[in-house]
This record gives C-alpha cells, structure tokens and sequence, in this order.
C-alpha cells in the first residue's frame, strides 16, 4: 500500500476546492503516494451546521490518524499567518509522530515579513519573533521539511519517507 498522505490546507474553502483535491491527489500518485483529501470524506446533510461542523472535524481527525505523513499549505491565508486549522493539523500530526512537509510561497524570515519598528514590535506592539525562520517557531521547528509549492513539496516527502521508512520484519 502507497504511503497515505493528509492534504492540509486552505485549498478546501478554494471555489474549485474540489478540482483542486483531485490535482493534489494526483501530483501524490506520479509519486507513489496515496493523498487523502477532507473532501474525501462524506457529509451527510445534518440538521445544524454545528453537527456538520463536528461531523467534518472528525473525520478529518481519523484521516490524520489514518494517514503516514501529512502535507500542509501553510501559505498566508486572511492575514500575515497559516490558516488556523491547518495549524492545528500540524500540530497533531506531530504529536502522532508522522512526519509533517509544509509548503508556502515566502522565502523571507517571519521578522522580514512582518511589519515591525526598530525594536522588532509589530503595529500592535506584539514583539515580532527573530529566529530567522519562515514561520512561526513551533511550525517550522516541527516540520520534516518545506517547500515553495506542492509540485515541489511532493518528491521531497515521498524521497523523505523512503528514506526513513521503518524496516519491515
């Protein structure tokens, strides 16, 4: 069976979200790999959106445990930041111990990124971080490794899972 990849990211609330799974899906088969896309998943009509909401929660939380390592769009998305739910996807991935490839745009550190005055606080008067990382210390800190997109991200995890696949007894 192929590794089984989580496809995290904002690319679900994309108007072609659906096409766009299925392009993810397939840049995972040209490397050998299985993605897994929360749209995948079926959602029955409810009779509130909070027991839809619940519903897609937990399937995407089985699809996390379900999964072998996770990709995860960590692109900016409403603001200076990654969408808080694929934030969150991160972080039990890694508490699970699978392996997380984050994929984003910028190449500047967050303290390039951020507007900030001379003593690196923000418009707020929040310090900005100087680790010289591109994301947050807690994300980039736990990942296996980035990239700038998936098409680029997708042969480094798979090259990445081969070579930390767990030898078979």
């Amino acid at each position: 069976m192929p590794p089984r990849i989580y496809l995290a990211g904002f690319d679900v609330f994309r108007r072609d979200a659906i096409a766009r799974g299925d392009d993810l899906k397939q840049l995972c088969r040209a490397q050998g790999l299985q993605g897994l896309y929360p749209f995948d998943n079926q959602v029955p009509a409810q009779s509130t959106p909070e027991q839809t909401a619940r519903l897609i929660c937990q399937q995407n939380l089985q699809m996390i445990r379900d999964c072998d390592a996770v990709l995860a769009n960590l692109n900016d998305f409403r603001g200076l930041e990654p969408d808080s739910g694929t934030a969150f996807e991160v972080g039990m991935a890694v508490a699970l111990g699978k392996p997380v490839w984050a994929w984003f745009d910028a190449a500047a550190t967050l303290r390039q990124q951020v507007p900030h005055d001379p003593e690196g606080r923000d418009a707020e008067g929040f310090l900005v971080e100087d680790f010289n990382l591109p994301r947050n210390l807690m994300l980039a800190c736990t990942w296996a490794g980035h990239s700038r997109s998936a098409e680029e991200a997708l042969p480094r995890l798979a090259a990445y899972l081969a070579q930390n696949q767990a030898p078979s007894v």
